[in-house]
């Protein structure tokens, strides 16, 4: 995926038969087009991959690591033998999960598991006269969940295949203000926590700056158009002086999204009131057949003279009618926006309906690519449409 992104300056250095193609290629009118509304292909980072890289770091906190490594090493223990697997059953009809480092949230739901069938498991380690997790490290792991709990919760929500796009930015400030809530709550009690914390919010920073930072070198604003374009997840609001300049960088955006010639109409359009508002009015010149001019029709206005769209003024008017919506009017970001007339929105309404329907994660895509690779494998091998059945019904089951 990164070698499908490269810039055209490292491409040089290719063979020519890849640069005949390459030529071929760029002389097909649809890539023109594309390239003409969306801009220069830009690879923009997979959310959920980039934030599971973040939470990875509680495996490099040495005290974290111990303890989880002492729940595995119990949660193993009950899932191999068949009698306390029984037991626990019968006591709470749950069993304990063991973490997978290839599933997101894996060890988030190991923990979870443990905690909540914590007095079952003690009472059945007991009956079979086995060490388990003291006090204090029940106390610690319950910090753990705490700490890891919002990015499940995100992880869930952003690995959506559509209408994800505008969660990013939400998400990733909530995530840093969580980071400095651990901070002040567990970080005289478990310092490592804290310090871990800290460590994780400056990881976010680092990683997701193409996101959060309008000076980052790699600023993508797409994930704020997309924030700002979403009335369910708006941030106008906020009087944060980050986010505005965000948003502000996301409105310069979505202008570059509109089609070249209507940009270049908006720009003359503007120039040309401001040098009416500012030329005085010529004086009337007496008209030399007097008998043309009074019998003159005043001309109907040519389709110049007549107001044509400008997604400036559309976008103030978006901003308008958000602070006059319910929340009952703005439930979906989609319902909002296909219920808006055409004529209301010319410009802006089409650029809304393609970034709200992007995905924040490829993960989708990497799932369809497994299930069917799973399906195809040996004797189920068989007829493409079967396939696409099966692939169907495995995805959306």
């Amino acid at each position: 995926m990164v070698a499908a992104f490269k810039p055209v300056e490292e491409e040089e250095s290719e063979s020519s038969m890849e640069e005949d193609s390459q030529e071929s290629d760029s002389e097909d009118p649809g890539l023109a087009t594309d390239e003409q509304r969306y801009g220069a292909m830009v690879r923009t980072p997979c959310i959920v991959h980039t934030l599971q890289l973040v939470v990875g770091m509680i495996k490099k906190e040495t005290s974290v690591n111990k303890l989880l490594d002492k729940v595995r090493s119990l949660v193993k223990l009950f899932r191999k033998s068949s009698v306390a697997t029984e037991r626990l059953l019968k006591e709470c009809k749950l069993t304990l999960v063991k973490d997978c480092p290839t599933r997101w949230s894996s060890t988030y739901i190991m923990i979870n598991r443990l905690l909540q069938v914590k007095d079952s498991v003690v009472k059945v380690a007991d009956g079979m006269t086995w060490d388990y997790l003291l006090p204090s490290e029940w106390q610690k792991l319950t910090a753990v969940k705490e700490l890891l709990s919002p990015f499940a919760e995100h992880t869930q929500m952003l690995q959506s295949d559509t209408q994800s796009l505008s969660l990013v930015i939400p998400a990733l400030l909530d995530l840093q203000a969580h980071l400095s809530d651990i901070l002040d709550e567990q970080g005289h009690t478990f310092k490592d926590l804290g310090s871990l914390a800290v460590k994780m919010r400056a990881n976010i920073e680092l990683r997701f700056g193409c996101f959060l930072d309008s000076t980052h070198s790699k600023f993508s604003p797409l994930a704020a158009a997309a924030c700002f374009l979403d009335p369910t997840e708006s941030l106008l609001t906020n009087d944060d002086l980050q986010i505005q300049d965000i948003l502000s960088k996301a409105q310069e955006y979505i202008v570059q999204l509109v089609p070249p010639v209507v940009r270049e109409e908006e720009e003359e359009a503007e120039e040309s009131e401001k040098g009416e508002g500012a030329a005085a009015e010529p004086e009337k010149k007496r008209s030399r057949f007097k008998y043309l001019s009074k019998t003159h029709r005043p001309m109907r206005p040519s389709k110049s003279s007549r107001p044509k769209p400008c997604v400036r003024h559309e976008m103030e008017k978006y901003k308008q009618e958000l602070s006059h919506l319910t929340e009952e009017e703005c439930s979906s970001a989609l319902e909002f926006w296909i219920a808006q007339p055409d004529h209301a929105y010319p410009l802006l309404k089409p650029i809304a309906l393609d970034i709200i329907a992007m995905p924040a994660s490829q993960a989708f895509a990497e799932r369809v690519f497994s299930v069917t690779g799973d399906l195809s494998r040996g004797r189920r091998n068989r007829a493409r449409v079967i396939l696409e059945r099966s692939a169907f019904l495995k995805l959306n089951r």
